[in-house]
């Protein structure tokens, strides 16, 4: 239990935390619009000039709520405890504003978005101004279980969606890393299959440098030629980290085995289409055009319903290589705010190669998958 409770303290804030956008300016306006009106039209409100200016304080709150989500409530519960404080002094049995309800939102605010010292502190802020206005309103039972309820719901929905969106981001991030792995693993084998090439293209001259020293020079000339493309494809992996496997010294498959996937007879067929110049690919995104279609392939036919073909075309468009991957069936699902594990796998693939990767419904119906590579990674 003193574990839990010191990983809650140490609770960092969320780094997602999205900027104030037009929704919050909504949000703010209409609490402001809704404390006027009701501060104006409501008939047996006591001191209207205060409780109108005291609720257009929380305008502000709600703003911040986010970026700073203990300032936030400090302020905003604060106007509810200073109108239990006056509510004390003049002896009024209610006081206040039903708009001021949107403190709730503050609460929520602070739980989702606050860090754990945060939370700690705001928590017990709130619970001391809720004690005190429940003093001062001298609430029944009823209502002190009613109110608490309320709190806590509102507490336990910010938990859920915090903790949500924590693990959707883990889950992201391990899907990043596996896709480092996968291509530190790629570039681990191709190297491992240039520096061969150099070991054997070195061991031909030693072999025919003494009777044909003209055959030496090209060997040499070959020899830089693969080294100088080995440093090239290392060069641009040279952060990507790889687990301690064995490893097969053989570049993976590329472009040039996508013909493999084509298929007439099965259902859907697969056509693989190949245009422009695509031999002197870089390795790594030569292996990724390949992982991507393959992928693309293996989703439509487990997930595209009544698909009758799926088309694979790749094609050389100046410094970029496009893959398009599209079927004619029905998606098992709509479109969706959250893309399933695997297009967030190529998506990261797509992404660590400096390239990008879109996927949707097509313009006449079925499944699209396009993802754009530069030919030589950066």
């Amino acid at each position: 239990m003193i574990d839990v409770g010191r990983s809650l303290w140490h609770e960092p804030r969320p780094d997602d935390v999205p900027p104030v956008g037009r929704p919050d300016w909504l949000l703010a306006g209409g609490f402001a619009l809704a404390a006027v009106v009701e501060g104006v039209v409501r008939p047996d409100l006591t001191w209207r000039p205060l409780m109108i200016v005291l609720a257009l304080a929380l305008v502000p709150a709600l703003l911040w709520r986010r970026a700073s989500p203990l300032v936030a409530t400090l302020v905003g519960w604060g106007v509810a405890g200073v109108l239990s404080v006056v509510q004390l002094a003049a002896s009024t049995d209610d006081l206040g504003l039903f708009s001021m309800m949107s403190v709730l939102v503050l609460l929520y605010a602070l739980v989702r978005w606050g860090s754990g010292r945060e939370m700690a502190a705001g928590t017990a802020y709130v619970a001391l101004v809720v004690a005190l206005g429940m003093y001062a309103s001298a609430t029944g039972s009823a209502d002190v279980f009613g109110g608490i309820v309320l709190l806590l719901l509102v507490a336990a929905l910010a938990v859920v969606f915090r903790y949500r969106a924590d693990l959707w981001q883990r889950q992201r991030r391990e899907i990043r890393n596996e896709e480092r792995v996968a291509l530190a693993r790629e570039l681990h084998d191709t190297v491992a299959h240039h520096v061969s090439a150099i070991a054997v293209q070195a061991q031909a001259g030693g072999a025919v440098a003494s009777v044909q020293p003209e055959r030496a020079v090209e060997v040499l000339a070959a020899i830089e030629s693969e080294a100088s493309r080995t440093l090239a494809e290392m060069r641009s992996m040279v952060r990507v980290l790889r687990e301690d496997e064995a490893a097969v010294y053989a570049p993976g498959p590329g472009v040039a085995d996508l013909s493999a996937l084509a298929r007439t007879d099965a259902t859907p067929t697969v056509e693989v289409s190949l245009h422009g110049s695509l031999t002197r690919l870089a390795r790594p995104v030569d292996t990724a055009v390949y992982r991507l279609a393959q992928e693309s392939l293996t989703n439509a036919v487990r997930h595209a319903r009544s698909a009758t073909r799926v088309g694979i075309d790749v094609r050389r468009e100046g410094g970029s290589v496009r893959l398009r991957v599209t079927d004619d069936g029905h998606t098992a699902s709509g479109p969706t705010t959250e893309p399933g594990f695997g297009l967030l796998g190529m998506a990261e693939r797509a992404h660590l190669l400096g390239g990008s990767l879109s996927a949707g419904p097509g313009p006449d119906g079925g499944w699209v998958v396009e993802a754009v590579l530069p030919a030589e990674t950066a």
